[in-house]
């Protein structure tokens, strides 16, 4: 069964700004928006694969490097190509986002559609809360996502 879309928040809950992603769709699940499935994923982004693998329609919230500007909110398009390394959408353990979808890309395992929300983050350190700069951008995040959605949906 295909659904329309597919919202993956990707974080760690316990490493400072690492869990914006959890809270950003954590709170796109708040609102309940038809048509749109809220997952959440916390370090293994092999599974991506499989969670978005009936989806026609992905949307992914995740964390990136500290960059100069913690809260920055970057739009990404990994169907126009790879991600930009700058942003660091690695992973600690060697196999981040940035591989999860240079793997479907060579599989031919992307979904039709698919936009990445990228928050550069401030710091990731263990057991810490968001940085008020990152907590701030949760808002402007699920505005940009709600429109985003709201306009894949019309396209449907």
């Amino acid at each position: 069964m295909t659904r329309p879309a597919l919202l993956i928040g990707l974080g760690n809950p316990d490493r400072g700004d690492d869990a914006v992603g959890l809270h950003v769709v954590r709170r796109l699940a708040a609102r309940g928006l038809p048509g749109v499935t809220v997952a959440e994923a916390d370090g293994d982004t092999l599974t991506l694969l499989d969670r978005w693998a009936a989806a026609a329609r992905v949307v992914l919230v995740d964390a990136t490097e500290p960059a100069g500007q913690p809260g920055r909110i970057h739009r990404l398009d990994p169907m126009s190509g790879p991600l930009p390394r700058e942003l660091g959408l690695g992973s600690t353990h060697g196999f981040g986002l940035a591989e999860a979808v240079e793997l479907a890309r060579a599989l031919g395992r992307l979904p039709a559609r698919m936009t990445i929300f990228a928050i550069e983050a401030a710091h990731f350190e263990h057991g810490a809360a968001l940085s008020a700069p990152v907590a701030a951008s949760v808002t402007a995040a699920t505005a940009l996502i709600v429109a985003e959605l709201a306009e894949g949906l019309a396209d449907a």
